[in-house]
């Protein structure tokens, strides 16, 4: 793919990301309400499983810049993480906080690695 159209499709990519993102977060939050936010905590394991599984599977070039950058980089959300822990603070949910934020580095380390493993086992 040529340059142009690689940041092309990145853009193209990165928008559907960002749609999924939204659509699946609504989706979960709605579904099982709680006060802590399980739509990005769903979007950010399943987000760091996809990238495991590109690297387990020994995904590079132009693919991984599409897929794990535009794609998945945009579907997955740091910012909204911190961002709702925030508020978990603001809020007094100490707990919920600490779960949310721990529980996320835990279950998306867990979730890449067992991606990784995967896609090397397919591979």
């Amino acid at each position: 793919m040529t340059g142009t159209l690689t940041w092309i499709a990145v853009g193209l990519l990165g928008a559907i990301g960002s749609w999924a993102r939204f659509k699946i977060g609504v989706l979960v939050a709605a579904r099982y309400p709680s006060s802590v936010p399980l739509g990005t905590l769903v979007v950010n394991l399943s987000g760091a499983f996809g990238l495991g599984l590109l690297v387990g599977l020994a995904v590079a070039g132009d693919a991984l810049l599409l897929v794990g950058g535009g794609l998945l980089g945009s579907y997955t959300t740091f910012s909204t993480w911190m961002v709702e822990s925030q508020r978990l603070a603001d809020d007094g949910e100490w707990g919920p906080m600490l779960l949310y934020l721990l529980g996320s580095m835990l279950a998306g380390l867990a979730a890449a690695g067992l991606g990784w493993l995967i896609g090397g086992a397919i591979s």
